[in-house]
């Protein structure tokens, strides 16, 4: 009875701890929101004293009377936490004088820092077990982007996040832009947010990108070292995982890559910035973090206000490669790019084999199906993008370039409608040819499990393949010694219909509200939300505030699927144990 009672009172310490640490947030959101007097800052600072001195405590407290041993990666993470949590408790309450000590210590973001590193502590340490029955994983899925659309809006018009104030509407279309990576702006994000909306900005690609199921599941797992067997189903779901076992390690290997990529890409955008654009070294940094994650994730969404067309980028060849550079990683999608990694191991090791004398096991089918179709399918599609770019621009908006600059341009506007967003030409000067090639290319988007939008390289391939098999006179399609469900290819073709359906919709409902923007722009910008793409002819933020939520529903529609909508409205039906006498239907 004591034993209980005691375990009793430790959840009801934790659970308290956990939502102090939750309103810690929130007051962090208002101190970095809202222009604080002096009498507001001080409460404040002694809201988070008492968070972090409770969250030492929750810590210790685990401690004392663990039930299990704790893994070795949470135990780094709590040391780490601890000595900033501490030394924050030190420097900043203790009344020590700052010329005693370093300056940059004294800096408000390492209690910012301690506060977080509190809430992921304590909100990890939860038991949230998923309930089926109560929504599906489709369902999740959505009201997950939509929780944080609505959230990124709050932080947006928060007074700080903009220097003159922003509308619900703009605020909205910004967000759903974010979360949705999508890149499109009715506002200049240059000049019309600040460094604090920068970041919110940042903070919603990166979250929109991976899902916030992502990191929260991570986390859970990352403390807990497990999970249930129902958390389990709904992320395998999510991650479209083959063995529910691998779920957790195919998130941390989504985390790991992402981080990688983004972290080596900012390196790389850093060198290759003339430091006489940005003379900040700190400004530097964020623009080069900024535009990786903008790239990776597919987004779009730049710090300049002509894109990468500004002055002194236009012509920056270095830079161009290493935006492509992600660009394609992000859109070949997590799994693709580490079953390429590991096939690219496996045959540098069987080419060294015979210099390091190390026997290398015969691994027939390393790279799947499904990566040898979009890797195809994305070389493809950016060799010949690129060849008809280059002829139809050749004398128009390549004009001004010379020489490899010509290709590369070409190679990135042919890249960025994989639904990237950036852009290093005039966008409303390209001729109508290259805006129905840069369409197409928007529809067909980046690959299946990636962060970005449209139909999918391998939803186009496998109709390509389709049409191929018809006309040979064959009932299947075959590939690589290998035959395509049938299942694959009824999906294939309904989200072709359900997106030239939703599509065509927005642009009717547009052309109500903004005929006079003409029907090719209001084409290429619908097309450009629903694939997530971003790039735009320059009438976005023209359009009323009618068009501007059909575009905010295209991209919302884009990045979750219609397919994934109506699983979520219907109820899944039961197979059942007969099946009715097939007939053919005339189709020509």
């Amino acid at each position: 009875m004591e034993l209980f009672k005691k375990q009793l009172n430790l959840r009801f310490f934790y659970r308290l701890a956990f939502y102090l640490s939750l309103i810690g947030i929130g007051v962090l959101i208002y101190d970095f929101g809202y222009t604080q007097n002096e009498a507001r800052q001080g409460s404040v600072n002694i809201y988070y004293f008492f968070v972090l001195m409770i969250g030492m405590f929750a810590t210790g407290i685990r401690y004392i009377n663990k039930e299990k041993d704790l893994a070795f990666n949470v135990i780094i993470f709590d040391i780490v936490s601890s000595l900033i949590i501490v030394s924050v408790l030190v420097l900043h309450f203790s009344g020590i004088d700052e010329s005693t000590t370093h300056t940059y210590l004294y800096d408000d973001i390492w209690v910012k820092l301690a506060i977080l590193l509190t809430f992921i502590r304590e909100f990890a340490a939860l038991d949230i077990n998923y309930k089926r029955t109560f929504l599906n994983p489709a369902q999740l899925f959505i009201i997950s982007f939509i929780l944080i659309i609505l959230g990124g809006t709050f932080l947006l018009m928060l007074p700080n996040a903009t220097v003159n104030g922003i509308s619900f509407i703009d605020a909205l279309f910004t967000s759903t832009s974010a979360v949705c990576v999508t890149g499109l702006a009715v506002v200049d994000t240059a000049t019309y947010y600040t460094h604090f909306g920068h970041y919110i900005i940042m903070f919603l690609i990166q979250i929109g990108g991976l899902g916030i199921l992502t990191f929260t599941s991570f986390f859970s797992y990352f403390f807990k070292g497990e999970s249930s067997f129902e958390n389990h189903l709904v992320l395998q779901d999510m991650t479209s995982s083959n063995k529910i076992g691998e779920v957790f390690k195919l998130l941390k290997s989504v985390l790991l890559i992402t981080f990688t990529i983004e972290f080596i890409g900012a390196m790389l955008i850093y060198s290759s910035i003339n430091p006489q654009l940005i003379p900040n070294i700190y400004d530097r940094g964020f623009f080069s973090a900024f535009h990786s994650v903008s790239a990776f994730c597919n987004a779009g969404f730049s710090t300049l206000t002509n894109n990468l067309y500004e002055s002194g980028y236009q012509y920056n060849y270095f830079l161009h490669l290493n935006i492509i550079t992600l660009l394609v990683l992000g859109g070949l999608g997590f799994q693709i790019v580490s079953n390429t990694l590991y096939y690219t191991k496996y045959k540098f090791l069987k080419a060294i084999s015979p210099l390091t004398k190390q026997k290398i096991k015969y691994r027939p089918w390393i790279m799947n199906l499904n990566s040898r179709i979009i890797v195809i399918t994305t070389f493809v599609l950016i060799v010949i993008g690129t060849v008809l770019l280059y002829i139809t621009e050749y004398n128009n908006s390549l004009a001004n370039h010379e020489g490899i600059g010509k290709w590369i341009t070409a190679l990135f506007a042919a890249t960025t409608p994989r639904t990237a967003g950036f852009n290093t030409v005039n966008m409303a000067t390209l001729t109508d040819a290259t805006l129905m090639i840069t369409i197409l290319l928007m529809w067909i988007g980046a690959s299946p499990g990636s962060t970005g939008g449209g139909i999918k390289t391998s939803t186009f391939a496998i109709a390509v393949l389709n049409f191929i098999s018809l006309a040979k006179g064959k009932t299947r399609i075959e590939l690589f010694r290998r035959q395509i469900s049938e299942n694959t290819v009824q999906r294939a073709f309904a989200v072709i219909f359900l997106s030239l359906f939703v599509i065509g919709f927005g642009i009717l409902v547009i052309l109500i509200f903004d005929g006079d923007k003409g029907l090719m722009n209001i084409a290429f910008e619908s097309f450009s939300a629903y694939s997530t793409v971003g790039l735009s002819v320059g009438i976005t933020g023209a359009l009323t505030s009618a068009s501007k939520y059909v575009l905010i529903l295209l991209m919302f529609i884009g990045r979750v699927s219609m397919l994934s909508i109506l699983i979520a409205l219907f109820r899944k039906e039961k197979y059942k144990n007969y099946r009715y006498p097939s007939e053919d239907v005339l189709i020509n």
